[in-house]
């Protein structure tokens, strides 16, 4: 099941069911007007929505339409909490020894997690604006799961049932401002802006035998104006799986239905698979180099994330961004 969000309703959008090819779609407010309110009652609505799912593929589904990518808001336009984690840790080592920093022995047995920007996500085709190219901005390619209402201190083990979507998204960050953040020992705030979600989320069957473990196993694909920029392998290197990240996020708290829960960037060791995030590029090139050859994005730059299944079919449509000034107010 594929399920997306239309720029229409409020803020939170209108839900939809899209078809399997993407370009079909359907309303979903006969049996929840957005997708918070089909998180908050996932086990009494999954099961309707995945109905109507299959009416719009079989081709008896009433008010079908043709999808259009401009018209959609991201999935969840806003959300409770977006946790994000750092999953790959050949990019948490690459980035950090960028910086001059150690990679603290806890890293390899204990998540690395922020809390990100949840109250507003753009949508797959709105611009990234900024006010500043000497903010350092970068994209960073990762895969998102959402979650119902997870308890408190869950085991990994409980927490794989309380995955119920995956998606993709652009977590937007502006390199040259998180050093001197971090130097102030309180993490990130001015230096991630809101990210952009992929125009649908999906059921975890929908993924077939590419989810297992817990994990996505297929290349996450990144262009920039339209050159490929990388294609590392979501399965390989993943330190920690999406439910170990989601029991980390619950260790102390209840997560919210609607979660979402971030892998971090994408990065293999084998770099010839490419990157998810300039700044992992101008590392491998300063290591091989002795100093970066590939620029921070400047405006008008496009930036294009997808993944896509064995046979070359698109799973959550395309991120597809241009970045843009932010006029002044």
């Amino acid at each position: 099941m594929k399920l997306g969000s239309l720029k229409e309703g409020g803020r939170d959008g209108t839900l939809v069911v899209v078809s399997r090819d993407l370009t079909r779609a359907v309303r979903a407010t006969g049996i929840a007007p957005t997708l918070q309110r089909a998180l908050e009652d996932w086990s009494n609505v999954a099961p309707r929505l995945n109905a109507l799912a299959q009416s719009l593929e079989g081709g008896d589904a009433d008010g079908v339409f043709d999808l259009d990518v401009q018209a959609l808001a991201a999935p969840l336009p806003r959300a409770y909490e977006f946790l994000d984690g750092s999953a790959y840790l050949p990019h948490v080592e690459r980035v950090r020894r960028a910086r001059g920093a150690q990679v603290p022995e806890s890293f390899y047995t204990d998540p690395l997690m922020y809390q990100a920007t949840s109250a507003g996500f753009l949508g797959p085709r709105d611009p990234v604006r900024v006010t500043s190219e000497d903010y350092g901005i970068d994209l960073e390619a990762e895969i998102v799961v959402v979650t119902d209402d997870v308890p408190m201190a869950v085991t990994p083990e409980q927490a794989a049932g309380h995955i119920q979507l995956v998606g993709l998204v652009n977590d937007v960050s502006l390199r040259n401002l998180i050093p001197a953040e971090l130097a102030k020992g309180f993490g990130f705030l001015q230096s991630k802006p809101r990210s952009a979600l992929s125009p649908v989320f999906v059921t975890p069957d929908e993924l077939g035998d590419a989810w297992q473990g817990n994990k996505v196993h297929l290349p996450l694909v990144t262009h920039i104006n339209d050159a490929w920029f990388g294609a590392p392998e979501a399965g390989v290197d993943m330190q920690f799986d999406f439910a170990r990240l989601v029991a980390h996020a619950a260790r102390t708290r209840p997560l919210s239905a609607g979660t979402l829960v971030g892998s971090g960037t994408i990065a293999n060791q084998d770099t010839a698979t490419g990157a998810s995030c300039l700044a992992e590029r101008r590392t491998v090139e300063a290591l091989e180099r002795g100093e970066p050859v590939t620029p921070f994005l400047s405006f008008g730059d496009k930036v294009r994330i997808e993944m896509f299944d064995r046979d070359g079919r698109s799973i959550f449509g395309a991120i597809e961004q241009r970045i843009e000034r932010q006029p002044a107010s």
